[in-house]
């Protein structure tokens, strides 16, 4: 807990280290990605988990749905979704949301420093169908569910402080969240085919109970410039969060989001791209869109979750599609990364780097089965560039 007090405090003080000490580079990502030869190389043969990974590259089973973790007594919830890991003395721990309904929740797995599984937990119970959400810079778990007029609930990874419901930041289907400590600010999905993309604002960054909830305001192309304006009413009853604002811009099932080095991409599963916000210009544009690739069959299609490595790569995870997580890289290639074979009835969800960047944790939600009680959490470890 101490250690914990010390690195929040160091947030709020306007540490430039907030994000866990991840230095992003090369963030160029200047036109819509197109296929290439991604920077490790092609798929190989399925391993003994099903997956085809590149060269250097193994997995491991993390957990599965209805049975006990590894080493531990704990049973690991059904529906495993997004995700994000916290560093945890020499080791770390890796949080997963249950997107089930009623119930849903969070739980975590805690791993010492050689990568074995210490122990497993609950840290969030009572809610519904938590899908993804984010880590905030000091160290907690923004559990988000999409249902109408969902909330926002801050979570301790650590299983030790009760979660804490979050109004202030706007009661809508929520999706994901991403966290912005240069500017001091959340950005939030929301998963509606008509959805709008927000941030939020405390009134004093590292507490989100009070603040401004704002939507993102532009035109109807896929690029251009944008502001912010203020959500009149982020209780969204009787009028919804997304139609209260002239102006603000619709998106078609806002998904995964990620914020580095000035920039914040986010998803949308309906017409499959990517986008980003420039956040010192103040202008959008598109990082992939399945539509504009030109010759051949897009690799990336169905896309959800994302998160991003030391590189300033890009990992995007596929609902549905062939059940991949594909790389962009800064020089605008988009490429697979992993298969997942023989669970086409899944969705790859809440992709997560461990601390030092040489792990990625994931899962199959519906793993083989095709039901949420056959989810399966991985982790893939291998020669991530740096």
């Amino acid at each position: 807990m101490e250690r914990r007090t010390l690195l929040r405090a160091a947030v709020v003080g306007g540490s430039s280290a907030a994000l866990g000490g991840t230095l992003w580079r090369g963030a160029a990502f200047a036109a819509p990605a197109q296929p290439g030869s991604g920077p490790y190389g092609a798929l190989g043969s399925p391993d003994a988990n099903g997956i085809r990974l590149p060269a250097g590259f193994s997995s491991r089973v993390i957990a599965r749905s209805g049975q006990t973790v590894t080493g531990t007594s704990y049973t690991w919830h059904n529906a495993p979704d997004g995700g994000a890991c916290y560093p945890n003395g020499t080791g770390w721990i890796y949080v997963s949301n249950s997107e089930i309904n009623p119930s849903g929740g969070a739980s975590a797995v805690r791993f010492s420093s050689s990568g074995a599984i210490t122990s497993a937990y609950r840290v969030l119970s009572g809610t519904r169908q938590n899908c993804a959400g984010g880590k905030t810079p000091w160290n907690t778990w923004l559990s988000c569910e999409e249902v109408d007029r969902g909330f926002v609930h801050e979570t301790d990874p650590w299983g030790t402080n009760a979660a804490v419901q979050r109004p202030a930041m706007g009661r809508f289907k929520h999706e994901a969240a991403a966290a912005d400590p240069v500017r001091q600010v959340v950005y939030l999905t929301e998963d509606e085919t008509n959805g709008r993309f927000y941030r939020f604002v405390p009134t004093s960054w590292g507490d989100l109970s009070a603040g401004t909830l704002q939507v993102l305001v532009a035109g109807s192309a896929t690029s251009g410039t944008f502001s912010w304006a203020n959500v009149p009413d982020p209780d969204g009853s009787p009028t919804s969060t997304r139609t209260q604002v002239s102006g603000s811009k619709s998106f078609n099932g806002g998904e995964g989001c990620h914020y580095a080095d000035d920039t914040v991409w986010f998803t949308t599963k309906g017409d499959n791209r990517v986008w980003q916000l420039n956040l010192t210009a103040n202008t959008y544009e598109l990082a992939y869109d399945d539509s504009l690739v030109s010759g051949g069959t897009a690799p990336l299609t169905g896309v959800d979750n994302i998160t991003g490595s030391d590189s300033g790569d890009l990992f995007v995870a596929e609902d549905g599609g062939t059940m991949e997580i594909c790389v962009i890289t800064p020089a605008d290639v988009v490429a697979p990364f992993l298969r997942v074979d023989g669970q086409s009835g899944s969705e790859i969800t809440g992709p997560a780097f461990s601390p030092d960047g040489t792990r990625l944790y994931f899962s199959s939600q519906r793993g083989t089965s095709g039901s949420s009680s056959g989810g399966i959490t991985y982790e893939v470890t291998g020669p991530f560039r740096s």
